[in-house]
């Protein structure tokens, strides 16, 4: 296959989370000359492939085959590769099918490394993913096998292809806040407390405050209410309790200990309790590191681009590898359709794309 052959071909099959659409048994044939590696939990899909080609370094290319759902309101059927005007349509091109081929593509091609190539494939990225990449690595921990340096072929790029890869990413804390009044007449608010009394003065110093000023590779973290709620829905009852959720994505300059004394501050007099949970925490890849310079390089042989190095947007499974010690950057096609209907990528992206990686394995050093 060509590809752009193969990625048409992994477009066309459905693999909504957590199902992987048949695509790790055929990368697993495709691939046939690695050494594979399953681990399915809970009907999730793991997939792990490894070639030992020398006594150097190992590198990792990693990434998801699950997509979100297609939606109402396309223009073709989503799960058809319907190419028109240089662009191919259908869901998942952008997040992520075009890497995961891009990657594929340039490991099947490959004939001499200085180490081990591999290759991580899940189908829970897009859900929990509480039983997909973290999975595989637990695996490769316990057998020895993780990787030096990881690549996550999300989709990266802003306005042109080639202009940003991320090389860390923020984290994310989540807030539950229950605050106690006592429930009475509309009629007689003097007799009842409101909770909805108690937290309006109180928001003008929570929402949207900034916990930190930020770096130079990360904006601050926002406090960031989400929902608010109390109450029973009638006119004539002052509710009892008033429930808020917030999210704050945090820097490496906020933990959830600055959260916790943020709100207590804010809260100070009040009764209320306070959960907090945390679904990913911050991380951030030296910019010295042999990863980052070695795909800047490639990047600016295939796009004469040199790249900004950034860590905005959302999380990704390279959470879970730089908590192990790997050195992990992620790189990828144009982010601006990802998750909408008439999700598309430009088919000369992905063949540069494709391009990238073939150079960033070839002059590899």
């Amino acid at each position: 296959m060509k590809i752009i052959e193969l990625f048409k071909y992994m477009i066309e099959q459905k693999s909504q989370t957590p199902d992987d659409g048949g695509l790790l048994d055929f990368v697993a044939e495709y691939l046939e000359d690695f050494e594979a590696v399953r681990v399915d939990v809970e009907g999730v899909k793991n997939l792990f492939l490894y070639k030992k080609f020398g006594d150097g370094e190992h590198l990792c290319f990693a990434g998801h085959v699950d997509v979100v759902p297609s939606g109402e309101g396309w223009s073709s059927d989503p799960y058809k590769a319907v190419e028109k005007d240089g662009y191919i349509y259908g869901r998942g091109t952008q997040d992520m099918k075009s890497g995961v081929a891009a990657f594929v593509q340039a490991l099947k091609e490959t004939k001499n490394f200085n180490g081990t190539l591999s290759l991580l494939l899940t189908s829970d990225e897009e859900g929990e993913g509480t039983h997909g990449t973290i999975e595989m690595l637990n695996y490769l921990k316990e057998h020895d096998m993780l990787p030096d340096v990881a690549v996550v072929a999300e989709p990266t790029c802003e306005a042109v292809f080639g202009d940003a890869i991320k090389v860390g990413r923020r984290g994310s804390i989540n807030g539950y806040i229950t605050l106690k009044g006592k429930q009475g007449h509309a009629a007689y608010p003097e007799k009842g407390v409101n909770p909805i009394n108690l937290i309006a003065p109180r928001l003008v110093g929570m929402a949207g405050v900034d916990l930190d000023n930020g770096d130079a590779f990360f904006a601050p973290s926002k406090f960031v209410i989400t929902d608010i709620r109390a109450g029973m829905q009638v006119t004539n009852v002052t509710p009892n309790e008033l429930k808020m959720m917030f999210n704050v994505r945090n820097t490496t300059l906020t933990t959830q200990e600055e959260v916790r004394a943020f709100v207590a501050k804010n809260l100070e007099g009040l009764e209320y309790e306070l959960t907090l949970t945390q679904g990913s925490y911050p991380f951030r890849t030296d910019t010295g590191s042999k990863v980052v310079k070695n795909i800047d390089t490639a990047i600016e042989k295939v796009t004469h681009i040199k790249p900004k190095h950034s860590t905005a947007g959302g999380t990704s499974d390279a959470r879970h590898m730089a908590p192990l010690g790997i050195d992990v950057v992620e790189f990828g096609v144009i982010n601006d359709t990802i998750h909408a209907v008439n999700e598309r990528t430009s088919r000369k992206e992905v063949e540069k794309l494709y391009e990238v990686f073939k150079n960033l394995i070839e002059n590899w050093e």
